[in-house]
């Protein structure tokens, strides 16, 4: 069964204390002014409403909408029942326009604020948060890089989500090695937005591509002028509407472009992936001729973060689902006395295996959203400080955190969902309870917008290196001073020594990346992936730590709510005993080199 409550009180405690709280110190972002109209009160209000329509409107659609999928038929995909009565009622209500700037008719809210209400429609119906999704990842490369005119026609009607966007960068015959593409854009001359091209190709794995949702579809395309270099370094970026507008900015004729097929996927079948044709499709420059992979970017690097999202989205649901299961199901007696003797059996919440299993995919989702929570600051601080040091700081930590947020959210997502299969047993591998879903739907979630083998490439081999190592120093420095002013705590001092410990086997590791990279890339390649699960997994320590630290204070003031105060610092404790050693083995298959990975010959395999 597909039970999903927001996790309202954990969210309020990530916004309203556990980065906010400066007396453990202070992550450097500062407080932002711009951002003071947006009250606790007024954040909380925001929140219950986004948690009514997540699990209202959008969570009775999600296991319909995996039934009965989407349809392709003469040209038009049609999204499942419910799906446009439950996008209209989400439009009206303003969420497309969340966290988009007030200029094109957003309101503005904070970044903390919005990836908040992104997790909870994600766990409700993770297929309809890739409508508005991608829309507002669209509208990003737009503002950063498009003409004034294209901004002033395209992102007011992009923003209000009628109508929506896309990213077309995949073709049947490269997928990340974007520098093989072959779409082509040919000059047409001058016009109102600066001049039009022609743009003509086929793109694949395209989420939102077509759909009946939007009255018009606005596609960001990766093409190739006719004079381009080849490579990376000759690729354009256009934006190709799916009707050419009227002046009035009402659809006018089709603009020549048409859905080949829609991919029947393992999951996410609610979301339309289609294969697209552009046939002499008219389009328009969105930034530099041959600058169009720095455009894009600023798109998928947005998108990157809302994909961590995903994963934490799902785990919470699958989480959840497996609570309830849990406590309902019984099977078997508590091998340390019968816990419900009017019962036949005991639920098998008592038994140390489902413990584990529930424990962890706790851990995973609270330390993910504090996370969240952290790099959504630095988020906003990147966007409305007016202190260019503290820009510079949350931008290097953007930086840094993105693949690790993209990656480490995604695998324990996915592994989430697996195990809450596991709690249901038989069960859960029948399609009738619902969590099988979130399987084949947080499978795709470590593929696209770059697989997580990528985003661990680009860690180690951009973030790292970047101006002399200047990215890591925003995530280090906090993390050390707060280990210098804890260690000796009383209570937590064992907790925080096991952060030492994995901080420690995370500089190390960083050194031994950057020594033997040097002389071989491939060194550190060969390390990446778990270089990114340690930065991760110290990242969640340092979170738990705090967290435990600020639930101590809250008891000791004689907190109304102390169960969850209680609870939080649980979670934490489990944690550090069972989740974080896990940097260890990080460490040593680090420190082991690329040796044995390597030197089986490709004809062995």
């Amino acid at each position: 069964m597909q039970v999903y409550e927001a996790p309202l009180r954990d969210m309020k405690f990530v916004l309203h204390e556990l980065h906010a709280d400066k007396t453990l110190g202070d992550d450097g972002f500062g407080n932002l002014e711009a951002l003071e109209e947006f009250t606790p009160d007024l954040v909380d209000a925001v929140l219950e409403e986004a948690a009514k329509v997540a699990q209202e409107v959008l969570l009775p659609l999600n296991r319909s909408g995996d039934i009965e999928g989407c349809t392709l038929e003469n040209g038009v995909v049609r999204t499942p029942k419910g799906f446009k009565e439950a996008y209209d009622l989400f439009r009206e209500g303003g969420w497309c326009a969340l966290a988009s700037a007030p200029e094109w008719g957003g309101q503005g809210l904070p970044e903390q604020v919005n990836k908040m209400t992104e997790e909870m429609i994600c766990s409700a119906n993770l297929s309809f948060s890739l409508y508005p999704g991608l829309t507002h990842g669209g509208t990003t490369a737009i503002e950063g890089y498009a003409s004034e005119e294209l901004k002033q026609f395209y992102l007011p009607k992009m923003v209000s989500g009628q109508w929506s966007g896309t990213m077309c960068l995949t073709e049947p015959h490269c997928g990340t090695d974007l520098g093989m593409l072959r779409t082509k854009a040919v000059p047409q001359g001058a016009d109102e937005f600066g001049g039009s091209y022609k743009i003509s190709g086929a793109k694949i794995f395209i989420s939102a591509g077509e759909q009946d949702l939007t009255e018009n579809i606005v596609h960001l395309v990766l093409a190739r002028l006719p004079d381009a270099p080849r490579g990376v370094k000759g690729i354009s970026l256009f934006l190709v509407p799916k009707y050419l507008p009227k002046e009035d900015g009402t659809p006018g004729e089709a603009n020549g472009v048409s859905v080949a097929a829609i991919e029947h996927k393992m999951g996410l079948k609610a979301s339309a992936t289609c294969q697209l044709n552009f046939d002499e499709s008219v389009g328009w420059l969105v930034g530099t001729p041959n600058k169009g992979m720095e455009a894009m970017f600023t798109m998928m690097n947005t998108e990157r973060v809302s994909v961590g999202v995903q994963g934490l989205g799902v785990g919470e649901a699958a989480y959840q689902s497996a609570v309830w299961y849990a406590k309902d199901r019984l099977q078997g007696r508590s091998l340390s006395g019968v816990k419900n003797p009017d019962g036949p059996a005991d639920p098998i919440i008592v038994h140390p295996d489902v413990r584990r299993m529930l424990m962890t995919m706790r851990a995973y989702n609270e330390g993910c959203r504090a996370i969240s929570g952290w790099v959504s600051r630095a988020l906003d601080a990147e966007k409305f400080s007016t202190d260019p040091d503290v820009k510079q700081r949350a931008s290097d930590f953007v930086a840094l955190m993105t693949p690790v947020v993209k990656a480490l959210f995604t695998d324990l997502g996915f592994e989430s969902a697996n195990l809450a299969v596991q709690c249901y047993g038989g069960h859960g591998y029948i399609a009738e309870s619902g969590v099988e879903q979130y399987v084949r739907d947080a499978r795709i979630a470590m593929i696209y917008e770059g697989t997580n083998g990528i985003q661990a490439l680009d860690l180690v081999g951009r973030k790292l290196p970047a101006h002399m190592g200047r990215y890591l120093r925003s995530f280090f420095h906090p993390v050390s001073q707060f280990i210098e002013a804890h260690k000796e705590d009383e209570t937590f001092g064992k907790m925080i020594e096991g952060l030492e410990k994995a901080f420690g086997a995370l500089q190390l590791s960083t050194a031994t990346i950057a020594e033997k990279g040097m002389k071989d890339p491939e060194e550190a390649a060969a390390a990446a992936t778990e270089y990114t699960r340690l930065v991760g997994l110290v990242a969640m320590g340092y979170c738990f730590a705090r967290a435990a630290l600020i639930a101590r204070a809250r008891l000791a003031e004689g907190a109304e709510d102390a169960a969850f105060y209680k609870a939080k610092i649980t979670t934490a404790r489990f944690y550090f005993d069972r989740i974080l050693p896990q940097a260890t083995a990080a460490f040593l298959a680090i420190k082991s080199g690329k040796a044995s990975m390597m030197e089986l010959e490709d004809e062995a395999f």
